[in-house]
């Protein structure tokens, strides 16, 4: 890790909360150096007293340093660098297992094996992994989050032997910064906060909503490639759309 690195780094955890947020940036290269254990302890504790459902706490994190199980769990990233470079990857997973179980060894009807049970874990799940992203990001770490944990959730679950009613959501790679990206840009903030009520978009509010985007060389032919791209490197994903979904509903819910 460079000096200049370094100082970007301490100049972030000096800042307070707003300016800190608004500089926090997603990293997908990494050093070798380790994560403390007690330092991801830490971490880990202060993302479970993020909000939930009831307090139930419907949700499970599964820490992966392994590099073997990293290796193993690659192909379900689609084989992004980021997976196994990384000290540790954290699946964030909806589990209505756990709670399950208690309320059936006091011969309770759990009945959570449903929908909306389903999305209330996930949120939870989601609301715990940024939380932890935020810490760790706090603590001087990188993060990325990999958007692919569902798209392969039935490879993931046979690997991290995720057992029914337990569900990957999202995952994050974590460890310690060996790049300082530049800020990526975000839309202005009247095109996603609404006041009362939801406003559609004009066709003239939408130009000139992502007309920064349009002078950063957002134009339609770079679109198109764009899109060409993503199209042949995500196609696989989309594929598994249907199968993804019929997977949830068996492993997860009833109906």
């Amino acid at each position: 890790m460079t000096q200049n690195l370094k100082s970007e780094i301490c100049n972030l955890k000096s800042k307070n909360m707003l300016e800190f947020l608004n500089q926090r940036r997603t990293i997908r290269k990494y050093t070798d150096k380790p994560i403390d254990a007690e330092l991801m302890n830490r971490l880990l504790e202060a993302a479970c007293r993020a909000s939930n459902t009831g307090n139930m706490q419907a949700y499970s994190i599964v820490v992966t340093t392994d590099a073997e199980i990293k290796k193993q769990l690659a192909p379900t990233h689609f084989n992004q660098p980021m997976t196994t470079q990384a000290q540790a990857v954290l699946t964030f997973c909806a589990d209505f297992n756990r709670f399950t179980k208690w309320c059936e060894q006091r011969e309770a009807d759990a009945g959570y094996d449903n929908f909306q049970s389903f999305i209330a874990s996930a949120i939870d799940a989601m609301l715990v992994a940024q939380t932890f992203a935020i810490a760790a990001e706090s603590e001087g770490l990188g993060i990325c989050y990999l958007g692919t944990a569902t798209y392969n959730a039935g490879e993931i679950i046979d690997i991290l032997q995720l057992p029914k009613l337990v569900v990957p959501i999202t995952a994050i790679t974590v460890g310690y910064p060996a790049e300082m990206p530049e800020l990526t840009d975000r839309l202005p903030l009247e095109a996603v906060v609404h006041s009362e009520v939801y406003k559609d978009f004009t066709a003239e509010n939408i130009n000139r909503l992502y007309a920064e985007k349009k002078t950063a060389n957002f134009t339609r032919i770079s679109l198109l490639k764009t899109t060409n791209r993503l199209w042949r490197r995500y196609l696989p994903m989309f594929a598994t759309r249907a199968k993804t979904m019929s997977f949830f509903r068996k492993n997860f819910w009833k109906c």
